[in-house]
């Protein structure tokens, strides 16, 4: 079955929409059968991600730098972690696991990855879809941004197609298992 990397943020306080929102892609994915890959940490919409695919037979792989184990407070309870040297060794271990990438509400790190994969879909470094799960609207300025970088010249239309975008974690699946469908997956 297919892995798919979660990109989330890591922080406890924020509002319990975008927790609700974790938790069911944890859920969906686990139901689905599909692997969840993220990044190893058991606090904020990563903790409630993992602990929902876990509590729902999923199986879940993180990935944690080690100079963030006790920071982010490493998840203890995962099918399988994997603890690298640097954030650039986990970027390239998370794609190299999953075949697809969806992003939940983050901060800088959360859209540092998501960029990085884009970057890498646009290069054709990879062929995996990239989708943003667009949680109570919020990521609606980056998409305006988005629309403004490609009117500006700055991103081409096709790249910027790249880029999918589903309202919740439901239509996220479906655009996922549309483009997944055929993947063996990874073990």
């Amino acid at each position: 079955m297919p892995s798919v990397c979660v990109f989330c943020g890591s922080s406890d306080s924020v509002p319990p929409v975008f927790f609700a929102a974790a938790r069911a892609t944890g859920r969906a994915l686990a139901a689905a059968g599909w692997t969840v890959v993220y990044g190893g940490a058991r606090r904020g919409l990563m903790g409630a991600l993992a602990n929902s695919a876990l509590e729902a037979d999923g199986r879940v792989v993180g990935v944690i730098p080690r100079t963030l184990v006790e920071w982010e407070v490493a998840h203890e309870g995962l099918s399988e972690i994997h603890i690298v040297e640097t954030l650039q060794e986990r970027k390239a271990l998370m794609a190299e696991l999953s075949d697809g990438f969806l992003t939940l509400p983050g901060g800088f790190g959360t859209l540092d990855e998501l960029f990085e994969v884009l970057t890498w879909a646009i290069l054709k470094l990879h062929d995996k879809p990239c989708v943003v799960v667009n949680t109570d609207g919020f990521y609606d300025d980056l998409l305006a941004f988005v629309k403004r970088a490609v009117a500006a010249g700055f991103v081409a239309e096709g790249s910027a197609r790249r880029l999918l975008v589903a309202a919740g974690p439901e239509a996220a699946l479906r655009m996922l298992s549309g483009r997944l469908s055929g993947v063996a997956g990874r073990e």
